[in-house]
């Protein structure tokens, strides 16, 4: 058996539209477990005979959803079942990590699905990775964002006793491969993160693009630089 592994730093990118969030999970689902039986496959072949490992970037905007990650308290969510089929509003429980959330129109949610071993094997860096693309892509607008230490995401006001969160994510991994990832506010109606604790953080806001710049912004023009700055800042090469 082969210690070597065949790396591959080719993305294919695909944009999913509106997309309901279990039709979208189950997408990328399907393929996070194709990549994760190659890799299980490629391990009993020699070097010469293993199949590079695909890498994707999906991107979709969801009708309005909450989701719950795998460590996410059910306290968090303010709703009752009445209040939520009232505001036609889907709840849905994830394997991702993290707590509670919400995605609606105006959001752009990003979903790379990578193996990981064709770039580091750092859970943590391929965290902060993801937020420095957001951060980059923040810059293009002349919106200031950074961290938080201790807390994931990205946040404006960071040195503020008002930060604001306007990117959240979380992921799960197998075998070194990642799925989930970020959702950036950039028209959201933030009104909907009112009846949860975001991310079970209760003491700080919530913010959007619109609302940092007081003026709608074009969405497509934003996930355009966003896929941008995340191929760049991994060193990856675009599928045409």
């Amino acid at each position: 058996m082969s210690v070597l592994y065949k790396k591959n730093n080719l993305i294919t990118y695909n944009d999913l539209g509106l997309m309901r969030y279990a039709d979208a999970w189950a997408y990328q689902d399907a393929v996070f477990k194709e990549i994760v039986a190659q890799k299980i496959a490629n391990r009993e072949l020699d070097f010469e005979l293993q199949t590079r490992t695909q890498n994707f970037i999906f991107t979709c905007e969801h009708p309005h959803v909450y989701t719950l990650g795998k460590s996410g308290k059910m306290a968090h969510f303010l709703l009752n079942n009445t209040e939520l089929e009232q505001k036609k509003v889907d709840f849905f429980e994830t394997n991702r990590g993290g707590d509670i959330t919400y995605h609606g129109p105006g959001q752009i949610v990003i979903y790379p699905v990578l193996d990981l071993e064709n770039f580091f094997t750092d859970i943590h860096k391929y965290l902060r990775f993801l937020e420095e693309a957001v951060i980059d892509t923040l810059q293009i607008y002349s919106i200031e964002a950074g961290r938080i230490d201790g807390l994931t995401g990205v946040w404006i006001g960071m040195n503020t006793d008002k930060p604001r969160k306007i990117c959240a994510m979380g992921i799960r991994s197998s075998r070194w491969v990642a799925m989930h990832g970020l959702a950036l506010n950039v028209n959201t109606d933030l009104d909907f993160f009112n009846h949860i604790v975001p991310c079970g953080i209760a003491d700080k806001a919530v913010t959007s693009i619109k609302n940092e710049l007081g003026k709608h912004v074009d969405i497509e023009q934003v996930k355009k630089e966003l896929v941008a700055k995340i191929i760049t800042q991994f060193g990856m090469k675009l599928l045409a």
